[in-house]
């Protein structure tokens, strides 16, 4: 298979490589803002209709990456939370609108949500809240691909990897590590399922 994979840098791009590369029979084209075979920019149409005019069509499209914005209700604005909207939300939305044109038939597309669209955290208005429009988008969106298209979500829990730095916003959930988070992933690309949210630790 030739699988674009935008945010391959990441801690849960890394382990999506290596778990791909496990069988060695597929073609990953790394992705990133300023990383990677290819950059783009999720937050512009321009650069997601560039990437995939140079990577021409591919059999599964994957997404990794989205910023957030995190703090307290009472003092987030407008501007504060459209740091999510733009990011993570859009920037996933527009690379299943844009790149479901450069899908093979059967191809698949896999987005990122997380355990806080179903659990709310503190500070975390704008995570649930983008997470769980993307989980939404991705049910609809699987009733009306063509040619046999798939798109399923991934959604983890608190990587084991972050737990120190993240481990205070979520007291009393359980972490996996990245690698575990990966199955699902490869789950959603070479499976045949569509429309689903693939939970991973909760």
């Amino acid at each position: 298979m030739k699988i674009l994979l935008i945010g391959a840098s990441g801690t849960v791009g890394r382990a999506v490589v290596d778990e791909l590369n496990q069988e060695g029979h597929h073609e990953i084209i790394r992705a990133g803002r300023t990383s990677g075979d290819v950059q783009v920019d999720l937050t512009s149409e321009e650069s997601v209709t560039a990437l995939f005019a140079k990577t021409g069509n591919v059999d599964a499209s994957v997404a990794t990456t989205g910023n957030l914005f995190f703090g307290p209700l009472t003092e987030m604005t407008t501007q504060n939370f459209s740091v999510g909207l733009q990011d993570k939300l859009l920037g996933q939305v527009r690379l299943a609108l844009i790149g479901q044109h450069a899908l093979n038939a059967g191809g698949s597309i896999t987005l990122t949500s997380g355990i806080v669209g179903q659990e709310p955290i503190a500070q975390g208005v704008n995570a649930t809240t983008v997470n769980a429009a993307l989980e939404g988008f991705v049910k609809a969106a699987a009733c009306e691909l063509a040619k046999g298209q798939r798109i399923n979500i991934v959604s983890p829990t608190l990587l084991a990897e972050s737990k120190a730095a993240y481990g205070p916003f979520f007291p009393g959930f359980e972490s996996v590590p990245a690698a575990r988070v990966a199955l699902a992933y490869r789950r959603s690309i070479e499976g045949v399922q569509t429309g689903r949210v693939y939970t991973v630790g909760y």
